[in-house]
């Protein structure tokens, strides 16, 4: 069934069906350490910063940091 239709039967508004957005905590500082790295090597991508920051103790996937790369 689908979402819009199951809401209509239910009377309830499709909004308050939708998941909550949950930003890891680590988040802030990440995107900073990852903007400072961008800087400094400029000619790096999102792989290579990747690599660099699981060097110095991150836990990160290529994909998180593409995500917050965009």
């Amino acid at each position: 069934m689908s979402e819009r239709r199951a809401c209509q039967v239910l009377s309830q508004p499709r909004s308050t069906q939708r998941r909550q957005r949950c930003v890891p905590s680590d988040e802030p500082r990440l995107v900073k350490r990852i903007v400072e790295l961008a800087s400094d090597y400029g000619r790096y991508g999102y792989r290579r910063v990747t690599a660099l920051l699981r060097r110095e103790g991150w836990t990160v996937n290529h994909k998180r940091v593409e995500r917050l790369w965009r």
